[in-house]
């Protein structure tokens, strides 16, 4: 009798260990995820969540419409790629056909088929990227954990950002929503598609209740703070493109 109570109470203390075992564990990993998403994505005085090791690189002067190559890049490398803007300006995918506009109806390249003209210099003809092509060459890098976020909401954009991933996205170069007299059609060789001269892309870092916070490739301010209203409206106006990876 003696003995099975020991070998009862033997099995009880055992089971109790390791039951305290897989807490302490579940609380290292939790302790060890907070850590990590502190470190990347912090609250500053004024209550805005911020990604503060996004790097902010500059687009010019040598890529005069690398707005969207060069937000890659500060993706990439807050993910921890090396990679450079030149690089990406190189390997991106082009869209060559020619521009023509026949008495007001214009022909050119589809900007979801890849980059439209000459990505180096206004001296040529040249466009710009969305989100479709910018995805494919992210996954080159990061194969398996680029996440395309576009139709997706801003607040699923924004819980990105609260979670310590900086986002990339398609915008226009006044963070407002434009009038439609900005916009146009364009037939291109997949099929008609609306643009605006005024596509920018950026890569937001942070947001709190009225603003968000970008890395802009044509303003030398980091988290530089524009309206969320604003910039909301702009983005949707814009297709909601945007981009982010995960661990």
């Amino acid at each position: 009798m003696k003995t099975i109570t020991f070998i009862l109470l033997s099995v009880f203390i055992a089971g109790c260990l390791i039951g305290f075992l897989q807490i302490k564990e579940e609380e290292v990993r939790t302790k060890r995820n907070n850590v990590q998403n502190e470190k990347e994505s912090n609250t500053d005085k004024n209550g805005a969540t911020l990604i503060n090791d996004v790097p902010l690189i500059q687009q010019m002067p040598e890529l005069d419409r690398g707005c969207e190559v060069t937000s890659l890049a500060m993706l990439l490398q807050h993910a921890g790629v090396d990679v450079e803007k030149m690089e990406l300006a190189e390997k991106i995918k082009k869209e060559n056909t020619p521009y023509k506009n026949e008495n007001g109806t214009y022909y050119y390249g589809n900007p979801n088929d890849g980059f439209v003209g000459d990505i180096y210099t206004f001296d040529k003809m040249g466009y710009g990227v969305f989100h479709g092509p910018v995805a494919d060459l992210a996954e080159k890098y990061l194969p398996g954990r680029i996440e395309d976020l576009s139709g997706s909401s801003f607040d699923e954009v924004l819980g990105k950002i609260k979670n310590g991933k900086p986002v990339w996205v398609i915008i226009n170069a006044d963070f407002r929503a434009l009038p439609e007299s900005e916009f146009r059609i364009w037939n291109t060789p997949s099929g008609q598609v609306k643009i605006t001269w005024k596509e920018h892309s950026v890569v937001i870092t942070g947001y709190d209740r009225e603003h968000v916070y970008v890395n802009d490739p044509l303003n030398k301010m980091k988290n530089r703070k524009l309206s969320l209203t604003d910039f909301e409206e702009a983005w949707k106006q814009m297709g909601s493109q945007a981009i982010t990876y995960k661990n």
